[in-house]
C-alpha cells in the first residue's frame, strides 16, 4: 500500500537526521510550546540555568573561546581599516602605504587585523583537531560539527578574500594562482573561476568582488553560524566533558570488572 505523504513526513521527522537538527517535535500542548521557546536562538542563546560541571575547570585549552575572541578583534579591526581604504583599483595600493606610513597607528592597526586572520586560522584548526579525537562530534552533537565544518570554511575564505585588498604584487599573483586552481575543478572549473574573479582575469572587477565578500557576506554568514553554534552547545548539554557521554557509547566493564 502506498504511503501518503503524511507518513513520509513522519518517517522523516522520526530519522537521525531530522533529530540531529530538531530537537523536539512540534504540536499545540504547553510542553511543546516551551520547546519552542527554548530552542529559541534569541530567547534561549544564555541560559539561566547552567550544569555544575560546566563551572569547572576542564582541560578544553578555550580554543573555541579563543577563536571568537580573535573573530571579534577582525570585526573591530575591519571596520576601522575600512575607514582608510578604498576598493579601487588606483587607490587601494596607495591606502595601504597611507596606513603604514602616515595613519597614525595604522601600521598597529594592520598588523593586529593580520596576524589575528592567521591567528583565528589556526585556532579553528586546533579546536576542529581537539573536537575530533575527543569525539565530541558524537549523538546529540553532529549537528553542531557540521556547523563546525562550515564555520572552517567561512574562516578560510574570509582568509583568502582579504589577500587581494592590499592589491600589491603578492596579493596579485596568490589570487592568480588559487583562481587558477579553483578554474582545474571537473565540469564546474570555468564558471567557479568566473564566479569568484567576476571575469576572467584578476581586475578590478575582482578586487570588488572580494571586498565585498571579505567585509559584508562572509562576516554575516559567520556570525549567523556562530550563533546557532553556541547555541546548540547549550542544547546539547554543554561543553564536552567524559561525564556528559552518552551512556550507549560508553565501554562496558568486562570479565572481573563486569563483578
Amino acid at each position: 500500500m502506498a504511503k501518503t505523504a503524511a507518513e513520509y513526513f513522519e518517517n522523516l521527522r522520526e530519522s537521525r537526521v531530522w533529530r540531529s537538527i530538531f530537537r523536539s517535535g512540534t504540536g499545540t500542548s504547553t510542553l511543546h510550546r516551551s520547546l519552542a521557546i527554548q530552542q529559541n536562538i534569541f530567547l534561549h542563546l544564555f541560559s539561566t540555568k547552567v550544569r555544575r560541571r560546566m563551572l569547572n575547570f576542564s582541560a578544553t585549552w578555550y580554543l573555541g573561546t579563543l577563536t571568537f575572541g580573535t573573530f571579534v578583534i577582525l570585526v573591530v579591526t575591519g571596520i576601522l581599516l575600512m575607514l582608510y581604504y578604498h576598493p579601487s583599483v588606483p587607490q587601494a595600493y596607495a591606502d595601504t602605504k597611507d596606513l603604514q606610513f602616515v595613519v597614525s597607528s595604522g601600521l598597529f592597526l594592520r598588523n593586529l587585523d593580520r596576524w589575528s586572520a592567521h591567528a583565528m586560522v589556526l585556532l579553528v584548526f586546533a579546536h576542529m583537531f581537539k573536537v575530533f579525537y575527543r569525539g565530541a562530534y558524537r549523538p546529540p552533537r553532529e549537528f553542531n560539527w557540521v556547523i563546525g565544518v562550515v564555520l572552517l570554511l567561512l574562516t578560510l575564505l574570509l582568509s583568502y578574500t582579504g589577500y587581494l585588498l592590499p592589491w600589491d604584487q603578492l596579493a596579485f599573483w596568490a589570487i592568480t594562482v588559487g583562481s587558477n586552481i579553483a578554474s582545474a575543478v571537473p565540469l564546474l572549473g570555468n564558471k567557479i573561476h568566473f564566479l569568484l574573479l567576476g571575469g576572467n582575469l584578476v581586475n578590478a572587477n575582482a578586487l570588488l568582488r572580494f571586498y565585498v565578500l571579505h567585509c559584508m557576506i562572509l562576516p554575516l554568514a559567520a556570525f549567523f553560524f556562530i550563533g546557532i553554534h553556541f547555541w546548540r552547545i547549550r542544547k546539547d548539554g554543554g561543553l564536552y566533558t567524559q561525564q556528559s557521554e552518552p551512556a550507549a557509547v560508553r565501554p562496558q566493564p568486562v570479565g572481573k570488572e563486569a563483578q
